[in-house]
């Protein structure tokens, strides 16, 4: 594994569902970039493109999560390369057409190519109409732009929603000290609940850090959650973003593979041990937000409401190709320990299959609130972020 190697799991998941959700708007607008770095960067000789376009092969060709489908991926990098399909490209418009040409090979949730953090499905990119510009297709002189968004509150609801009924919507899994510790705390306060409903239908991805302080509050017994497989040459070559920790342990396996299974180790407060569980899902339920339903899901600890989520699988890592352009290279799945099926370009289904907008409302009845006291309360901690699917709306 190279130096520059892969960051923490998962974290990049958030950045194709972001994009792709937003820029529904124009898909072939020319793109305005909002990153001046961009605008003054040196474009790349068509030697230097083609030298990275094979660079990226060579990386997946090793590290890809499945050896044959990195070699297909190599195989269609090279080949475009060597025919000049890259040379006139630089910047984002480099990086997207990478990611186009990955992508048509075999799909993949989270394989990308990013140019300074933009481009390929980047990350933090939203889609915006010129200002006064009239709804629907925007004339050709008045293209929308894009420019950075700001990433979403990690929580944006963290409440009592009705007696004895907590509630709390998570965005992101971003592994930060602050945002575990107001997850510790949340359970902490919310500890008498009769019923928790985490509400994960605009959750872009993450970590497993605010999992595992969640999942102890809530398994009176030892659990095996989820199964998580790394390719063995990256993770023995100290690449793989998974790695061993208390809530991880490592489990005989395909030999091409490390293997470790996902626990849960009963906490000492046993008070929401009998506790109702039910998560909302939506089509844009990301990574690690489905790695997080399917935990649920698979062990029957709780109940899944709403649709089947967007289907981004195999984790991985942002590796530094140079030149200021940088690949998310998936290395390894997470699966259902019993089937051992996972969830890319599928989705994890859920348990009660309702539109998004009344997945709140379901929840809410079903623990005993009217259905016009549920409604009401839905519209009130109505979700901020998208919904919806753009990979199926595409489909």
């Amino acid at each position: 594994m190279r130096s520059s190697g892969l960051v923490r799991v998962l974290a990049a998941c958030l950045s194709p569902l972001a994009i792709a959700a937003c820029s529904t708007l124009q898909a072939n607008a020319p793109v305005i970039s909002s990153t001046s770095a961009q605008t003054n960067a040196i474009a790349p000789t068509a030697n230097e493109s083609r030298s990275l376009a094979t660079n990226l092969a060579s990386r997946l060709e090793s590290d890809f999560v499945f050896p044959e489908q990195g070699m297909r991926y190599a195989a269609a990098l090279n080949t475009n390369a060597n025919a000049g399909r890259y040379d006139s490209l630089s910047g984002v418009e480099l990086a997207t057409r990478l990611t186009e040409d990955l992508q048509r090979v075999t799909l993949d949730g989270h394989l990308r190519v990013m140019y300074q953090g933009d481009g390929g499905g980047g990350p933090q990119i939203v889609i915006q109409r010129p200002p006064g510009a009239p709804d629907g297709e925007p004339p050709p002189d008045r293209q929308p732009i894009m420019v950075r968004m700001q990433p979403p509150p990690p929580i944006e609801e963290a409440r009592w929603l009705a007696p004895g009924i907590a509630f709390v919507r998570f965005n992101l899994f971003p592994g930060e000290t602050e945002v575990t510790e107001a997850v510790r705390q949340f359970m902490a306060t919310h500890a008498d609940a009769d019923t928790i409903i985490f509400d994960l239908r605009t959750h872009m991805g993450g970590g497993l850090d605010e999992m595992d302080v969640i999942f102890p509050w809530l398994f009176s017994t030892p659990t095996r959650l989820v199964s998580m497989a790394a390719r063995r040459s990256v993770d023995e070559s100290g690449g793989s973003p998974v790695g061993d920790g208390p809530s991880l342990r490592r489990v005989q396996g395909d030999p091409n593979f490390v293997t470790r299974e996902h626990w849960a180790t009963p906490g000492t407060d046993t008070r929401l041990f009998d506790a109702r569980v039910f998560v909302l899902t939506s089509g844009f339920t990301g990574s690690a937000a489905e790695h997080f339903a399917l935990a649920f899901k698979h062990t029957g600890r709780g109940t899944l409401i709403g649709r089947a989520t967007y289907g981004a699988n195999h984790f991985g890592g942002d590796q530094d190709l140079g030149g200021g352009f940088t690949a998310f290279i998936p290395v390894g799945r997470t699966f259902d320990p019993v089937t051992g099926a996972d969830w890319e370009g599928v989705g994890v289904t859920p348990d009660i299959d309702v539109a998004p907008e009344a997945a709140l409302i379901e929840a809410l009845t079903r623990s005993g609130v009217s259905p016009e006291e549920a409604a009401r309360l839905s519209a009130e901690v109505a979700p901020r972020g998208p919904m919806t699917s753009p990979r199926r709306q595409a489909g």
